[in-house]
């Protein structure tokens, strides 16, 4: 049987050129490599620094659930700001992100039944654990992405536009959103597909996502500099998501999540993971880093962000703990996992 590299090559299908983003190292010696492509920009969208290939389309994955959530307030969605956190989430499954689920569904008169993502076991470890001691199964409400789906219901709810079918690339929603995701990035995208929950996916750059992840904590830090006083102004969309996502990053991801940690440590940024190694942070400034791990290594995505997050100024000694990671033997440290110097 033929290799995949070689069928993909006969198929006509680019391989991206990658580089080593980050090493496991062990008594001295690298055991192992995950290569990738990066990018930081500047708050007028220029590069700052790169990495690899970042002007090659790839699935950014659940790290466009915060610009889906833009496209949903565009469309008239009105939620509490813990509620709109859910809504950009890849939760663990823990009972306030069930919980707050449900609660998007109630207020719309709308029941776990019109859900139309797949069905899964909850994402955090510890939450898992629980939910199978419990005899718990795979199910849609404990499936990370279901406070984006309660929220898309939601919004056809509002606009009265049809439940059923809302995940159809044709639905208004679903159109709305490529809309929304053509503006925030600046990005025709390259190709289409489906995301694991169902959702249609958009092939992006790099660049284009940092660009979009800097409009949204730009935004989110201008309306807080403007609105000193509480008045009575509204967000735009944009802003609105990303406050929501600061003010309430246990939302987002959950308890012992860098993501989650990320955002708790470093105000004004508005962060998103992804599957298959992505990751994506946007500064107060409107600049923004963004990162795509080759093998979809979830352990490298971290550390390289915090390491282009150093060139746009940042302090990042307080991230040291999501940075690197030990690496064990015998239950006791004998290495590191960390960044490259990828950047020199």
């Amino acid at each position: 049987m033929p290799s995949p590299v070689f069928s993909a090559a006969r198929a006509g299908v680019l391989l991206p050129t990658h580089e080593p983003l980050v090493a496991a190292v062990r008594d001295g010696l690298v055991e192992s490599v995950h290569y990738g492509s990066a990018i930081a920009i500047a708050a007028n969208g220029s590069t700052v620094a790169a990495a690899g290939n970042p002007l090659a389309p790839f699935y950014p994955r659940s790290s466009l659930k915060p610009l889906q959530a833009v496209a949903m307030l565009r469309a008239g969605l009105e939620l509490p700001a813990s509620l709109l956190a859910l809504a950009a989430a890849s939760h663990s499954g823990a009972a306030e992100h069930r919980e707050g689920a449900l609660q998007i569904l109630d207020m719309h008169g709308l029941s776990v039944s019109h859900f139309e993502n797949s069905t899964d076991l909850p994402y955090g470890v510890n939450e898992r654990e629980e939910w199978l001691r419990n005899g718990g199964g795979p199910t849609q409400l404990t499936q990370n992405c279901s406070g984006k789906h309660a929220a898309m219901a939601a919004t056809c709810v509002i606009n009265g536009w049809p439940v059923q079918g809302y995940l159809d690339p044709s639905h208004p929603l679903q159109q709305l959103v490529a809309e929304t995701v053509r503006d925030l990035t600046g990005e025709e995208p390259a190709a289409r597909s489906t995301d694991g929950c169902g959702t249609p996916l958009f092939a992006l750059t790099l660049r284009g996502m940092a660009r979009a992840f800097g409009l949204i904590a730009r935004a989110a830090a201008d309306f807080q500099a403007t609105d000193h006083d509480g008045g009575s102004a509204s967000p735009s969309a944009e802003a609105a998501v990303g406050l929501a996502m600061q003010r309430h990053p246990e939302m987002v991801a959950g308890e012992g999540r860098d993501v989650t940690g990320l955002m708790r440590l470093l105000p004004g940024s508005v962060a998103k993971d992804g599957f298959e190694g992505v990751q994506l942070v946007g500064l107060a400034d409107g600049s923004a880093v963004a990162v795509k791990i080759s093998d979809g290594g979830d352990r490298a995505r971290m550390p390289a962000a915090v390491k282009l997050l150093e060139v746009l100024g940042i302090d990042t000694a307080p991230l040291a703990g999501i940075a690197t990671a030990p690496v064990l033997g015998g239950g006791h440290q004998v290495g590191l996992l960390q960044a490259t110097d990828f950047l020199n």
